[in-house]
């Protein structure tokens, strides 16, 4: 049986998997990188497995995070959207992805996307860190501030610096897989 980090509820396939073969993987898909940020948002006081178990909902109510068509959501769509049981109605929550898809199509002409921007920040190569325990792990760092703090600056929503460090964890560009997890230093 695989040793993995203490947080993923084995009694969950999505949990497992995800832990598996997302989190902590270097991702550079323009799309899922929308996405993961939006959830990420969207976990701000429950558990990720809460969100993760409604990513597929997600997924499709957000027309599968394509930021051109969100940023021209109106109240029509966002009324069905607060209607829609598959996903955390919460107003500011749904609010905040609409926001995030203009901000997020301005950082795309400005700089080319999430991507180039994000990875720039540490240089194209994740950060892999070796905690020998889950809770060694910080919940935020002075880069996820750094990156948090521009974030807000360019019109973002629900990117506080501790949503941001989950989100960094989860997009890959910090590997806190535990020393003795069968991910910790994989190669990707």
């Amino acid at each position: 049986m695989k040793t993995r980090c203490a947080w993923v509820n084995m009694n969950n396939p999505l949990y497992v998997s995800y832990h598996d073969e997302e989190w902590g993987v270097p991702c550079h898909d323009e799309t899922r990188l929308f996405e993961m940020l939006n959830l990420e948002g969207a976990q701000a006081g429950l558990s990720w497995e809460t969100v993760l178990n409604k990513r597929a909902n997600y997924r499709a109510a957000f027309d599968h995070w394509d930021a051109r068509k969100i940023a021209r959501y109106d109240e029509r769509k966002v009324a069905e959207l607060l209607a829609n049981p598959g996903i955390i109605r919460n107003r500011l929550k749904v609010a905040a992805a609409i926001t995030n898809a203009h901000s997020y199509l301005r950082l795309k002409e400005e700089v080319g996307g999430l991507d180039p921007y994000l990875w720039g920040f540490v240089g194209g190569k994740p950060i892999r860190n070796k905690w020998k325990a889950h809770g060694e792990c910080p919940a935020k760092t002075p880069l996820s501030d750094q990156i948090s703090k521009d974030l807000v600056k360019r019109g973002f929503k629900f990117v506080g610096s501790t949503i941001i460090y989950a989100y960094m964890q989860g997009i890959g560009m910090v590997d806190d897989h535990v020393v003795g997890c069968h991910c910790h230093g994989r190669k990707h």
